[in-house]
């Protein structure tokens, strides 16, 4: 069907997301400056900080080795030149010994004016002879083992290099790997070491290559914006998508891209209307640091370019438009075209929506918006990293909206004015998000809003932020809730990154619950949604840890929350969209009714009468492989960057108290981590002292008796208690047995949550009896979990439901 400018759908869809190989440890740092090494220290855990991300601060030699056959070559789209996005193969051949040690690096010049190398040198003179540091000003982007070439260790590609008679008398070998590069605007260059990360020399190393458009535009996403007009007149204090002038709906979209040029580019989009765009970046300068180096401030920084921005306005509601970026003298992006979201008032929101997945849905057409609720892009103070997650997320975010909250590991660092004063960001700081991703906020480092999209209104907070009562952002969450219109948007729904609930004790703060849930209560907020921990979990109507409602399950076993009869809000955790995901301990909180640990998102469907909600679990990764593409090269595995999050509170305790000591090793069970590969000094278990002081005060005293309490309760067999649930007696045994829970942490693998299940071998889906196929990427899942219902209720009164666990079919 072809768009039309004048007329419009009243829907919503919209997604909700919460997003390295390392060699044995040989505790040598020989060639490490001291000021890095306590850098290390001082990141690890919060960061991805590695052996690997700290080459260019090493005192590199060249490997005591004579051979006159070692050669790295490249082969590229062009002639030593690359495109924005390729995969190249670096070959390495004349290798004499091919050894289990050798690996090569993709490095790239940490700033675009190569020049100033040399000015940076002052910064290193502690280092001794700057000879030693040739990788002083470079960034390393990425890098793989040569073992990974199955034919290389065993020398099956081999050659004659030199010959006594007819007899070869000196034998090379080779190997090939491949890597995917995009463009970040600097030359690329290729290493190869021998000796590990930890004791890296310098085989060979290939010529640059350049890049045949750094100056490209690239990289787009965009995002709805605020305001609303009434006849021409602004109204003040309230965040909505969309702008009412002259009693005609219009909506306002930002557009964002990544260029090498400072020069401003255009936006041409609609019937021939034209923008120029705003251009900012952000500089070392920008970044935090203490008194050891950050990575963003140091080693890690590469130069942004220049972030584009401009906002499309005239736009109807659900409505579909093009738009292409650039200019005449860098290029122009190919003609991309979007949907524009509901506006508020309308009577249905699409989904809430790993990218695969998701770039299918939104080229069907079904998806409004995306929401992202921190934990962006993971580049912890490497600032490469951005770059390869705005390609990642173009598919999607260049066609829909891509709304973003922060999380700590954009905004947290030491002595910065936030509330948890870890290096989460690794010296970012919350300046690379807020550039990469400008919301509609109030003002720079103030990172909350809210918009309106369709029949719900969205409240976005930042957890980093201070959100103790008489805090700005407090006062701010208390007006934006009750300023809520819920005969237009009779749906409310509250967004942030550290969550109130989750059985992953050691990532709640519990005194964000103490002062933030009771206004959840009073403004009857239906849905919570949070990240931070990485994986699936869904509460019942829950206030004060107590399950004020539960849901009820129609015909299909779908579990039905009816909020004409309002009690609490429902939370759930949305964070396993693709970083590393989190195990579930033996506990199960009794708010606590589903949690799955696989890799998947969350997609909503509102109307004005129903909220629908449900999980979508991908392919698991197996071996260390995808089982999506299983011949995608491996790169250094996310599951060793060993980024812990929790709260310092916790983290105090875990230091002092046998108990929470024991239950933080209960989540990170030997073998969880592969003990053949992997930098010892990264494991966060060696931070730990042996012998523990058990003495603690009083509050967290009273906190673990509670713990110890539901541990008892949790494995007691109790075949008939009956349990006071706000003043209503309930059957605790009837209870687990409708949610699938069993009584004893004991009956479950922590790996295995509730209702798991396969189609079987006939191609059925052994939960529903007419197969229940989803069609999703070309593939068959299985939808095992529903909660659902429909009717008109009174304005301001919500129901919703959540369809959850859509596991592959085989």
């Amino acid at each position: 069907m072809e768009p039309s400018y004048s007329s419009w759908v009243p829907k919503l869809l919209f997604i909700l997301l919460p997003f390295f190989f390392l060699l044995p440890h040989h505790s040598s740092s020989y060639s490490l400056h001291p000021l890095v090494v306590n850098s290390t220290i001082e990141h690890r855990n919060y960061t991805g900080i590695s052996s690997f991300r700290v080459v260019n601060r090493r005192a590199l030699l060249h490997c005591p080795l004579n051979n006159p056959y070692l050669q790295i070559n490249v082969s590229s789209s062009g002639n030593y030149t690359l495109s924005n996005e390729e995969f190249v193969n670096v070959t390495v051949s004349g290798v004499l010994r091919p050894s289990h040690d050798h690996w090569v690096a993709m490095i790239s010049p940490s700033n675009s004016n190569v020049g100033t190398c040399p000015l940076s040198k002052a910064l290193y003179m502690q280092t001794g002879d700057l000879s030693n540091l040739p990788l002083l000003c470079h960034y390393p982007v990425k890098a793989e083992l040569m073992s990974i070439d199955p034919d290389y260790l065993r020398c099956k590609k081999q050659e004659c290099k030199k010959y006594e008679g007819n007899k070869c008398v000196v034998t090379t070998c080779s190997g090939t790997l491949q890597f995917h590069i995009i463009n970040i605007r600097t030359d690329i260059e290729f290493v190869l070491f021998a000796g590990g990360f930890d004791e890296p020399c310098i085989l060979a190393r290939s010529s640059p290559l350049k890049f045949s458009n750094p100056n490209a535009p690239l990289y787009a996403h965009i995002s709805a914006q605020i305001q609303q007009q009434h006849h021409d007149s602004l109204r003040q204090g309230f965040l909505f998508c969309c702008v009412l002038k002259a009693s005609v709906l219009v909506v306002q979209m930002r557009v964002t891209w990544v260029s090498g040029s400072k020069e401003p580019q255009q936006v041409q989009y609609g019937n021939g209307k034209t923008l120029t765009s705003q251009v900012t970046t952000f500089s070392q300068e920008d970044m935090c640091s203490s008194l050891v180096p950050s990575p963003a401030k140091d080693f890690g920084w590469h130069d942004p370019g220049y972030i584009h921005s401009a906002i499309m306005t005239g736009l109807n509601p659900s409505s579909k438009f093009s738009y292409r970026y650039g200019s005449d003298s860098v290029g122009w992006s190919d003609q991309i075209q979007f949907q524009t979201p509901p506006a508020a008032g309308s009577k249905n929101l699409g989904s809430i929506s790993v990218v695969e997945a998701m770039t299918d849905e939104v080229k069907s057409g079904n998806i409004d918006s995306i929401f992202h609720i921190g934990d962006i892009s993971y580049a912890t103070g490497f600032l490469v990293e951005w770059d390869f997650f705005l390609h990642l997320i173009t598919p999607l975010a260049s066609r829909v909206s891509y709304m973003t909250a922060i999380g700590n590991h954009e905004r947290d660092y030491i002595k910065t004015g936030v509330v948890y004063g870890t290096p989460d960001s690794g010296g970012e700081c919350g300046v690379a998000y807020e550039t990469y991703f400008p919301m509609p906020i109030p003002a720079k480092d103030k990172p909350w809003y809210s918009i309106e999209q369709a029949s719900v209104h969205f409240t976005i907070i930042s957890t980093e932020h201070d959100w103790t009562p008489g805090s700005e952002q407090y006062q701010w969450i208390r007006k934006d809730m009750a300023s809520v219109d819920r005969k237009k948007t009779p749906w409310l729904i509250f967004t942030g990154h550290r969550p109130m609930y989750t059985s992953n004790l050691l990532s709640v703060d519990p005194k964000f619950g103490v002062f933030i849930e009771p206004l959840l209560q009073d403004y009857k907020v239906d849905l919570v949604f949070f990240g931070h921990v990485h994986n699936y979990e869904r509460t019942c109507s829950v206030y004060r840890a107590e399950c004020l409602a539960m849901p009820t399950k129609d015909a299909n076993g779908v579990d039905t929350y009816d909020h004409s009869k309002y009690k609490a809000p429902v939370h759930a955790i949305i964070g396993m969209a693709g970083f590393t995901l989190d195990n579930f301990s033996s506990i199960i909180h009794h708010w606590s009714l589903k949690r799955v640990s696989e890799f998947g998102y969350g997609r909503v469907h509102v109307t004005t009468e129903e909220l629908n909600f449900e999980i979508k679990q991908m392919a698991l990764v197996a071996g260390q492989r995808s089982t999506l593409n299983p011949n995608a090269p491996l790169f250094i595995p996310a599951v060793y960057r060993q980024v812990e999050d929790f709260s310092p509170e916790w983290w105090e305790l875990v230091k002092t108290s046998t108990w929470f000591r024991d239950y933080w090793l209960s989540q990170h069970p030997e073998g969880s981590f592969d003990g053949s590969v992997g930098d010892d000094d990264d494991d966060v278990v060696d931070l730990l002292p042996e012998k523990l002081d058990v003495g603690f005060d009083e509050e967290y005293a009273n906190l673990e008796a509670q713990f110890e309490e539901l541990i008892v309760w949790n494995e007691e067999e109790k075949e008939e208690q009956q349990r006071p649930l706000n003043g209503v007696k309930m059957d605790v045994k009837l209870v687990l047995k409708e949610l699938s829970i069993p009584k004893s942490g004991k009956e479950r693998s922590v790996k295995s949550p509730a209702k798991l299940e396969r189609a079987n071998v006939t191609g059925k889906c052994r939960a529903r009896p007419d197969g229940g196929y989803v069609n999703l990427r070309g593939q068959r899942y299985c939808k095992m979990d529903e909660l659902g219902f429909s009717g008109a209720r009174p304005p301001g009164i919500s129901l919703w439901s959540d369809t959850s666990d859509i596991t592959q079919a085989t």
